[in-house]
């Protein structure tokens, strides 16, 4: 996700600030949710986890989870991703 630095700001895609939707995938276990819920208000104190969309996998072991992230800059976003790509609970973040 992260844009080489010499791409100007004018040039991407998406528009800052924007409420951002990121999809992680997890196991299906106690706490998940939660987890990604502290994740997103570290980046966005104001983050709302009753938005958050949940979708467990066909035979409910992982889950998946939409959370729109309100970010202002091309740099929370890429840190953000970095932090829940390292998360040791997060499988996939697209």
């Amino acid at each position: 996700m992260e844009l080489p630095p010499d791409i100007p700001p004018e040039q991407s895609l998406i528009t800052y600030p924007s409420d951002f939707p990121i999809k992680v995938m997890g196991a299906n276990v106690e706490g998940f949710a939660t987890a990604m819920t502290h994740v997103a208000r570290a980046f966005d104190p104001d983050f709302d986890e009753s938005t958050i969309e949940q979708r467990p996998s066909k035979a409910g072991n992982y889950l998946g989870l939409t959370l729109t992230v309100h970010v202002t800059s091309r740099e929370q976003l890429d840190e953000l991703y970095r932090t829940l790509t390292t998360h040791p609970m997060v499988k996939v973040v697209l």
